[in-house]
């Protein structure tokens, strides 16, 4: 009896659970989101458009981020021959340069290059480079951001200072981009890639609480 009473419990656990998540979900989708017309910030837009497709750099980035977000590629760390995963493939550093190749960059060239010029200013490649996997590095990014971009505030109160396109990390463990699209008090959404069901959403101030944000960079 006492074991009948102990599988009750946790089948109501369990649905409990799933009724829980499936509301959660139905939330998420049905969040209301606001641009930064709404809170009178004005956008910012690249001078560039280094592959000349009439899109400045920055919305360029942002619409491979976006891009990506559906693709929804499996989470998946592994190390390539060539450096490059599947597009079926990926983790938060292939959020980036992805992005980036929509944009006309290489960013795999620009970091590989930026090691070779500067090795001592990498400490996670430890003196030894390997471009397999040195652009797919968060420690690495947040270097080559710190020396090649733009150095911006990482206080999310400052709401008009994160703009489509901004690079974002945490720490030294995960990164992001900025979206376009804001919740109710401002904060950008994040497009970034931790195997999560949806890749834009409203957690910016979620990962800066647990993960505090150790970037903000614009090219």
């Amino acid at each position: 009896m006492k074991k009948k009473k102990i599988r009750i419990w946790i089948l109501a656990v369990f649905f409990i659970a799933i009724l829980g998540l499936g509301l959660y979900l139905l939330w998420i989708s049905n969040k209301k989101t606001y641009t930064a017309e709404d809170f009178g910030i004005e956008t910012i837009h690249s001078q560039n458009d280094a592959d000349q497709d009439g899109i400045d750099d920055y919305t360029d980035i942002l619409y491979g981020a976006k891009a990506e977000a559906k693709r929804k590629p499996t989470y998946q760390s592994a190390y390539y021959s060539g450096g490059y995963p599947p597009e079926t493939e990926g983790v938060c550093t292939d959020v980036i340069w992805r992005a980036f190749r929509d944009a006309g960059y290489s960013l795999k060239d620009l970091v590989d290059q930026d090691i070779q010029e500067n090795l001592e200013a990498y400490p996670r490649v430890e003196g030894k480079p390997d471009p397999n996997i040195d652009f797919r590095r968060v420690p690495n990014l947040k270097v080559y951001f710190e020396r090649n971009a733009q150095s911006l505030t990482t206080n999310l109160t400052q709401i008009e200072q994160w703009q489509p396109g901004d690079i974002v990390t945490f720490g030294t463990t995960h990164i992001g981009i900025v979206s376009d699209l804001r919740n109710q008090k401002g904060v950008p959404y994040l497009i970034h890639n931790a195997g999560q069901p949806k890749r834009e959403e409203d957690v910016l101030e979620m990962w800066n609480h647990f993960n505090p944000i150790s970037g903000h960079f614009r090219i």
